[in-house]
């Protein structure tokens, strides 16, 4: 049985979803995200100040590119939101991490109607795809919101989709390393169906930002544990 979203896909006559791509020095791995991207999917790289090439490159795959001067995560995030036109919107990281093919798994269920998001939950391909440093932050940080505001969720994982005008009404404030989390909190303080199912998780190309280094992580958890602070006191 076809789902909406395939159903869809196949009257269209160009892409559906727009995915948006936060980048920050990608060049090396652009090229294959881009190319193994579905059709049905129109990629919109968030360029975030990238010194590589990156913008140059992800024009020359076709991607739409946004130019992001604020710099930040959450800033690349809403960036690409603001530019994009589909009615599901979905978020992906441009490193090489995630198979844009998998995108299906995150915005099929939303297409459906039986969540208003969905979060990919990581699956690592590789003992060193995500390093444990980066795996204990996301999962003390998973298991407190899980006890906070009563999501079951195991991976505040940055391949997900919703709908545009819904995650724009949400209003998000954070534009550091907190947006991810700050997107869930105040979705689920909405009433939202949240979900998560797996994904399959690759080593990066290049060197990670947040991942690959402990100070790195460290940040990204000091972001996101100042949002739980905020929203969930």
């Amino acid at each position: 049985m076809e789902t909406a979203l395939e159903t869809a896909a196949e009257r269209a006559g160009g892409p559906l979803i727009d995915v948006v791509l936060p980048c920050l020095n990608e060049a090396a791995a652009l090229p294959w995200v881009l190319t193994a991207m579905p059709a049905w999917y129109r990629p919109i790289v968030a360029d975030n100040g990238s010194t590589d090439g990156s913008a140059q490159v992800a024009a020359g795959f076709g991607a739409t590119v946004v130019h992001v001067p604020q710099r930040g995560f959450g800033a690349a995030c809403h960036g690409g939101l603001l530019a994009a036109t589909s009615d599901i919107v979905a978020i992906m990281d441009a490193d090489g991490s995630f198979d844009p093919v998998d995108l299906d798994i995150v915005t099929g269920p939303v297409a459906d109607g039986v969540a208003d998001m969905m979060l990919g939950r990581r699956a690592p391909t590789t003992l060193g795809a995500w390093p444990a440093h980066a795996r204990l932050g996301n999962m003390v940080l998973a298991a407190e919101l899980r006890r906070r505001v009563r999501v079951p969720l195991h991976d505040l994982g940055p391949m997900r989709a919703a709908r545009r005008e819904a995650l724009l009404a949400l209003d998000l404030q954070d534009r550091r390393f907190g947006y991810p989390l700050e997107m869930v909190m105040r979705a689920a303080a909405a009433g939202w169906r949240i979900y998560e199912a797996p994904v399959r998780y690759y080593p990066r190309t290049g060197k990670s930002k947040v991942t690959g280094t402990v100070g790195g992580t460290v940040k990204a958890v000091r972001d996101m544990r100042r949002i739980l602070a905020t929203y969930a006191a």
